[in-house]
């Protein structure tokens, strides 16, 4: 019997971004998808994100581009500040050489916005879905035929295979490799704003960030330009556990006040802030076994510098399907493909974000060698520099030899 013919369905754990997408991907495959969400109901918290072209590019394979698209806010540039003397180091053009050369847009939105977009795809699909929510998976059972999972209830759902889409702190992960948290020590605090309340001459169309000693502020325009996101990152003087809560704003001042007038007349705006201490882990070369793998964060939980978190989550989701397909539904040999598709490139993302997060919060000669390293350069010169990273695209996905 085939995968497609088979009918048990295929589990996802976790109902976040990545187990939508994957979910999505998979039932437009023909499989049957059973999503099984620990909270009580299936949403997306956080604040606003960024989409580079590989996002747009995955989630036109996954059928919800178009979705996707009315929702942004497209924007005209990247821009970087020094926020100790606000001079511009260095800007990129997000026009139409940037869509010529990347096939797709460089858009922001609200995360929830995405995850709509994603849930949409899902329902807008007449059967071969079901939600379960208020369900913790703490166990995984296999065979050479399927898997069951039990879970925190004691109860048990069986499935061809599983798919671990339940974050850094991935059970699935956990029984399998059982490696640990790395906890950065670095620290974002949150907020979305009226843009009303935002400075008119910092109104900017673009994803702008202002980068100092050990910390950096990022801010852009949600919601067709109604509201502004802001996120704040520094490094803690203390230890940190990974999680959230709210934020004082007192804490953010006092990281921050090295920094210029511009950056604290943005910080003075929000009254309530939300605060993450952030995590990763250190990639890994296996998170495929059997028929359970991972996807999204709990196969490759990266720091947030270089914005790619749920977009790397759409594209493993749309690799994982074309995998199965290659493979005529043979889920050991397809997931074995899958893993191989994706071990490399997202572990450069995870140590390229560390890196990138060490050049934000330069200090000293450093600041002064970053400052210098973008002046003069070409467009061009940027957009090869991040071809690696935005030329991602369905069609290539899978790493045949």
């Amino acid at each position: 019997m085939s995968a497609v013919q088979d009918k048990r369905p295929v589990l996802v754990a976790g109902g976040g971004i990545g187990g939508l997408a994957a979910a999505l991907a998979l039932v437009r495959e023909g499989y049957n998808v059973k999503v099984i969400e620990q909270s009580a109901q299936i949403g997306e918290i956080g604040a606003g994100i960024q989409l580079s072209p590989n996002a747009f590019a995955a989630c036109d394979a996954l059928g919800v581009g178009a979705n996707l698209r009315a929702k942004a806010v497209y924007t005209e540039e990247m821009v970087m500040f020094d926020a100790i003397d606000a001079k511009r180091v260095a800007s990129i053009s997000l026009g139409d050489g940037f869509r010529e050369r990347f096939g797709n847009p460089y858009a922001v939105i609200h995360r929830a916005d995405i995850h709509g977009a994603l849930f949409e795809g899902v329902q807008a699909t007449t059967e071969g879905i079901e939600f379960l929510t208020s369900t913790k998976i703490v166990h995984v059972e296999q065979d050479d035929n399927g898997v069951t999972l039990t879970d925190a209830k004691g109860g048990q759902h069986e499935g061809q295979a599983v798919i671990g889409c339940d974050g850094v702190r991935s059970a699935v992960r956990q029984q399998y490799v059982g490696d640990s948290i790395r906890v950065s020590g670095h620290v974002v605090f949150r907020a979305v704003i009226d843009t009303t309340e935002f400075p008119e001459a910092l109104r900017f169309t673009a994803p702008c960030i202002w980068v100092g000693p050990n910390c950096h502020l990022v801010h852009y325009p949600l919601k067709g330009g109604d509201k502004f996101n802001l996120a704040v990152t520094f490094h803690s003087d203390h230890a940190e556990e990974w999680g959230s809560m709210d934020g004082d704003p007192a804490e953010v001042q006092r990281y921050f006040r090295a920094t210029c007038e511009q950056v604290q007349q943005i910080l003075r705006i929000p009254k309530a802030w939300k605060r993450w201490s952030t995590a990763d882990r250190d990639p890994i070369e296996q998170w495929t076994f059997g028929r359970a793998t991972l996807l999204g964060d709990a196969a490759h939980p990266m720091v947030q510098y270089l914005a790619q978190g749920a977009c790397t989550a759409c594209e493993d989701a749309v690799t994982l399907a074309r995998a199965l397909r290659h493979e005529g539904g043979d889920w050991p040999r397809a997931l074995a493909l899958y893993e191989k598709s994706r071990v490399a490139r997202t572990a450069r993302v995870v140590l390229s974000a560390r890196e990138m997060g060490r050049i934000y919060h330069a200090k000293g000669v450093e600041r002064l060698v970053r400052n210098d390293m973008w002046k003069g350069r070409e467009q061009e010169r940027f957009y090869d520099a991040l071809d690696w990273l935005y030329g991602w695209t369905a069609e290539k996905c899978l790493a045949l030899d």
